[in-house]
């Protein structure tokens, strides 16, 4: 009898503890998603997986997610505009907004950066406008509202990243010295 319950209270302690890490580990998805944005926004906000998994139901209207590609550990929180634009980004469907779109990336995007002129290239890191950028905001404006603004990010200040697509937006760097560049000769 004595085997027969260690044998349980270990099974049990099992079952526990995974529950427990998988909780930890949605808990450490919400955490780091809330991260992208400031509390006021964060904390009634959505926080979605990029699979649609609902990990926190939210009531601002606001979505954050823990990645933004999958496992980057980039997170991102975004208004309904800006989820419009990804999901046409996703699926290479036009894009023209309706009205502003907000994102925050309060974290950046380390690691995970892009073509600064292309959403679709092959090898971002390989690109010859590749660029990283630390803790920013992204807004969403109509194409018209963007003229006047700087394409490259080597500038310092606002830029427009993806200036020919449907999905151009202003990239609000917080911190310039965060921006990291590579600048391939091709």
């Amino acid at each position: 009898m004595k085997q027969h319950k260690t044998l349980l209270f270990s099974t049990s302690f099992i079952l526990m503890a995974s529950v427990t890490n998988a909780e930890e580990s949605s808990q450490t998805k919400i955490d780091r998603a809330m991260s992208a944005a400031p509390p006021a926004i964060s904390a009634k906000a959505t926080v979605m997986q990029g699979d649609g998994t609902i990990l926190k139901q939210g009531t601002n209207g606001w979505i954050c997610l823990p990645d933004v590609m999958p496992n980057d550990k980039n997170p991102i929180c975004n208004d309904a505009t800006w989820m419009k634009m990804l999901q046409a980004l996703t699926t290479k469907a036009p894009f023209e907004p309706d009205s502003i779109g907000i994102s925050y990336m309060l974290k950046g995007d380390y690691g995970a950066g892009v073509s600064n002129s292309d959403p679709y290239h092959n090898n971002h890191k390989d690109a010859k406008d590749y660029v990283e950028t630390g803790p920013h905001m992204m807004i969403i404006v109509p194409k018209a509202m963007l003229k006047g603004l700087p394409t490259d990010p080597s500038v310092g200040g606002p830029y427009v990243m993806w200036p020919d697509t449907p999905y151009a937006h202003i990239m609000i760097p917080i911190d310039d010295s965060k921006i990291l560049m590579h600048n391939h000769k091709h």
